[in-house]
């Protein structure tokens, strides 16, 4: 049962991440040669103010950027 975990920052559409997600599960199956039901995707999504790279958040390094 393959587990697929994505970070990302948070604030996109729910038909985003759904879309997301069918599209990384059919690579799966392609790939490993499951079934779709065997195929957990998880999305974890963070706030960008809570997301630091090089001690500066990413609300302040990505201002505009989804």
């Amino acid at each position: 049962m393959p587990i697929v975990r994505i970070e990302m920052w948070a604030g996109r559409p729910s038909e985003f991440r759904t879309n997301l997600a069918r599209e990384i599960t059919d690579v799966i199956i392609r790939h490993v040669g499951c079934e779709p039901r065997a195929v957990t995707v998880i999305i974890d999504e963070v706030p960008k103010e809570n997301w630091i790279i090089g001690g500066q958040p990413c609300s302040d390094l990505f201002k505009g950027v989804g």
